[in-house]
């Protein structure tokens, strides 16, 4: 993952912090990326190894094209938070069973990428599937029973390389929607190797959309349902997700 705090660093009161020495609003700063994190996931996206002191290479080589006047820009995910602020990430938003997991998968670090299996499989335990509802680009309400997990990407990866969200691409202006509906833990040892290989979107109850704004709540409104992006956990349902075009530029 990339750190939410440097991510929010590039927005300012809804607005991207686009200035320069003299503090006149001229030029952007980029992001650059140096894989530290236990899956990296964003960098694999992008098709970086884990191996910062090549990234930082990279980075010093990429700035010679940027000198000249090549630029790339990425598209970044923007949820409401309770207190009203927004918060930005750019790689993947997980809800209820996903967003277990993942907290979960922290406890076995040192089991490197297999952490987020171990954590997906403690996540089953005692998990209860519930009745989400959703509304897609401020559309009418869709209701999804059953819901195990929802996920909101707008890179392909998260859990240490699972092509979670295979359709995903953050230059497309939009983002990808994956919900999985009466998922069991066998379900997902089955189907691991295609959850890796990004071709699961055709097993049963696995659904798949894109979208620029998605709404979500629980139907039974218990607010129990954990909400996290990109590692940080965001509190619970309901949310609102959107997509903001080209808003950071990026080495990459």
């Amino acid at each position: 993952m990339i750190s939410y705090q440097v991510v929010n660093g590039f927005f300012w009161a809804r607005k991207p912090v686009v200035v320069n020495n003299d503090g006149e609003a001229r030029k952007s700063t980029s992001l650059g990326i140096i894989p530290l994190g236990t899956g990296s996931d964003f960098a694999r996206a992008f098709g970086w190894n884990n191996n910062p002191f090549e990234a930082v290479d990279h980075i010093a080589k990429v700035h010679v094209r940027y000198s000249a006047g090549l630029r790339n820009r990425i598209d970044v995910e923007v949820v409401n938070e309770d207190n009203g602020e927004n918060h930005y990430f750019t790689n993947v938003a997980d809800i209820h069973l996903s967003a277990k997991a993942g907290s979960y998968a922290a406890r076995y670090k040192k089991f490197g990428n297999l952490c987020y299996v171990i954590g997906a499989l403690q996540g089953f335990m005692g998990h209860q599937i519930r009745d989400f509802k959703t509304k897609v680009d401020d559309g009418e309400w869709e209701l999804y029973p059953q819901v195990t997990a929802l996920c909101i990407g707008n890179a392909k990866y998260f859990g240490g390389g699972m092509k979670i969200v295979p359709n995903a691409d953050p230059s497309n202006r939009s983002l990808e929607v994956v919900i999985l509906q009466d998922f069991k833990w066998y379900d997902f040892i089955l189907n691991l190797h295609k959850i890796y290989n990004g071709t699961y979107l055709t097993v049963k109850n696995v659904t798949s959309r894109s979208v620029r704004s998605i709404e979500v709540e629980e139907v039974s409104c218990s607010g129990s349902i954990y909400v996290q992006s990109d590692g940080e956990h965001l509190g619970f349902l309901p949310r609102k997700f959107h997509i903001l075009p080209a808003a950071i530029e990026m080495i990459c």
